[in-house]
């Protein structure tokens, strides 16, 4: 509970710094907030806090609610150069990302439904006014319509499928409701499956799942590029742990009736995900739907639950963050020289700047899972996981799709070092090095080291 204050305190702060104009001081007091919330992970480790039957501060809430801050610091460095000299909206873009950080630490923390929905609402509210906060912007107007509409819709679904639940067990709480399966395993209400795939439906527009996907590479296109890379990391992985909480621990004795539309949904996830970015000219709608694609790869955890799944998790959703830190520090810098987000923008960057061409390499090396990169991990232990099971032809499937993504993550790596590119030259802030040099750390320390994480809850 001290984190989730914590981080609403330094929203309301924030908020107050902005509105008597100490733009200077915003920044430095966002880190001291996030950086407060990030030891009370730390020093409330292997500690099991219910709080009033509506929360659980376990281990698994700590570790993501850890990732989740971590990944929000990243960002919020990157805002360096980022903001026009006199933009009014900066303190509005903290105070937002803030209050939508509060939200999903509850929601990798709930132990009753309705906080689930309270978390997804806080989250997804700030979210919507984020995608829209360029005004006079006609694209960023688009991106916050279609989350707003989209997000109604989603949310629908989601308190459908609970107020089933309800119906069917009489109780928000995941305990009872998971005793409830367990004690009437044969005999459980017909109401309480139309709610379980209700809620799938939800949480998979949460997290962009095909097919309910069509909102994310309009919204990720439109939305600012560091509210993208906002949506991309951190609210992708409180949306899986979200997820991972509710099915692979209360819906487990069910898992043989979810699983067909759960691997439904994985196929034509890995596959639109991947076949469409191939298509894409834009850097930044490639990253769309490459996120996509990873969404399919993430869903994996819950094809085969096991004692490993949250490790799993925990460690894809690492990989994947620090590696699409990096390519969105990359892009924000190349579009304010260039301004274009193109593939043809990364045009020889490799002799304009090495530096920043390394760290580029190294991201898409470990999205598209090549070794020693924590992406490789990544996507080994999600692959062994369905093993187990000898889900031999999904694998397969996985891993042709997986040899499709190689090809778009290589262009950018193409475009860096093999074409000619404009001799405009690209220096790098302080503080995006710091993130790029940290990102690049973590992705190679994991994929060198993975019991770090694989063996932390």
């Amino acid at each position: 509970m001290n984190i989730i204050i914590t981080i609403t305190v330094t929203a309301l702060v924030v908020l107050y710094a902005g509105l008597f104009k100490a733009k200077k001081a915003l920044l430095p007091l966002t880190l001291l907030g996030l950086f407060t919330a990030l030891g009370f992970v730390v020093t409330s480790w292997d500690t099991n806090h219910v709080y009033y039957n509506m929360m659980q501060m376990d281990n698994f809430g700590l570790a993501f609610s850890g990732l989740c801050i971590s990944g929000s610091i990243l960002v919020f460095l990157l805002t360096q150069n980022y903001f026009a000299e006199h933009s009014e909206n900066i303190a509005e873009y903290f105070t937002l990302m803030l209050f939508s950080l509060a939200g999903m630490i509850i929601m990798v923390s709930y132990k009753n439904m309705s906080m689930l929905f309270i978390g997804i609402e806080i989250m997804s509210v700030a979210l919507y006014i984020l995608a829209g906060i360029r005004k006079t912007n006609f694209g960023s107007n688009e991106a916050s319509l279609k989350y707003f509409l989209m997000g109604a819709f989603s949310t629908g679904f989601l308190l459908f499928g609970i107020a089933l639940i309800y119906g069917a067990t009489g109780s928000f709480d995941l305990d009872v409701i998971n005793e409830y399966l367990i004690s009437n395993y044969k005999t459980v209400s017909p109401l309480f499956y139309p709610g379980l795939i209700l809620m799938m439906i939800g949480l998979s527009f949460k997290v962009g799942a095909v097919p309910f996907h069509f909102w994310v590479p309009d919204v990720y296109e439109g939305s600012p590029s560091l509210i993208m890379a906002f949506m991309s990391t951190v609210v992708k992985t409180a949306g899986f742990a979200a997820f991972l909480r509710l099915f692979s621990g209360t819906f487990a004795p069910l898992h043989d009736f979810w699983l067909p539309p759960l691997m439904v949904i994985v196929c034509l996830t890995l596959f639109i995900g991947n076949v469409t970015a191939l298509f894409q000219k834009s850097f930044k709608r490639m990253l769309a739907y490459s996120s996509i694609s990873h969404a399919g790869y993430l869903l994996f955890s819950l094809v085969t639950i096991s004692s490993r799944s949250t490790n799993d998790v925990l460690f894809y959703a690492s990989a994947y963050t620090f590696a699409n830190i990096i390519a969105f520090a990359a892009m924000i810098m190349v579009k304010q020289r260039t301004g274009a987000d193109t593939f043809e923008a990364f045009n020889g960057l490799g002799n304009k700047n090495p530096f920043l061409a390394f760290t580029v390499t190294v991201a898409m090396l470990s999205l598209a899972g090549i070794p020693l990169t924590a992406g490789f991990i990544g996507k080994y232990v999600m692959f062994l996981n369905v093993m187990d099971r000898y889900q031999i032809y999904l694998v397969a499937f996985a891993i042709l799709n997986a040899l499709v993504g190689f090809y778009y993550y290589f262009r950018v790596i193409a475009a860096m070092y093999f074409k000619e590119g404009s001799e405009l030259q690209l220096v790098i802030p302080l503080q995006y090095k710091i993130v790029l040099v940290f990102s690049v750390v973590i992705t190679v320390f994991l994929g060198v080291y993975p019991s770090f994480i694989l063996n932390l809850i």
